[in-house]
């Protein structure tokens, strides 16, 4: 939602965009502020780790593939959340 109302804040202002989606403009500002989670900061790095293991294996390692090599290095981490993260980065395996 903050992304949606990021792209389009120039063209119709904050309070506007908050009033037709019945979203609090406070909500969005504090989203702002808020420091990135745990989890996020944990996604950043899984991400850069499995970019790295996709790119050294020639672009070939899907989700499995990726998420065992990963288990291989001692970097601990679910399938679903490797998954997840592919989806997000755009990756694909042949």
């Amino acid at each position: 939602m903050t992304s949606f109302i990021d792209i389009h804040r120039e063209r119709h202002g904050v309070e506007p965009i908050c009033t037709t989606l019945q979203v609090a403009p406070s909500t969005y500002y504090a989203s702002r502020r808020r420091k990135p989670s745990r989890r996020e900061l944990e996604d950043q790095g899984f991400k850069a780790e499995i970019c790295r293991v996709h790119k050294e294996n020639l672009g070939v390692y899907g989700v499995e593939k990726v998420w065992r090599q990963l288990g291989r290095e001692g970097i601990l981490v679910g399938r679903d959340r490797v998954a997840r993260l592919v989806r997000e980065i755009g990756l694909r395996g042949v």
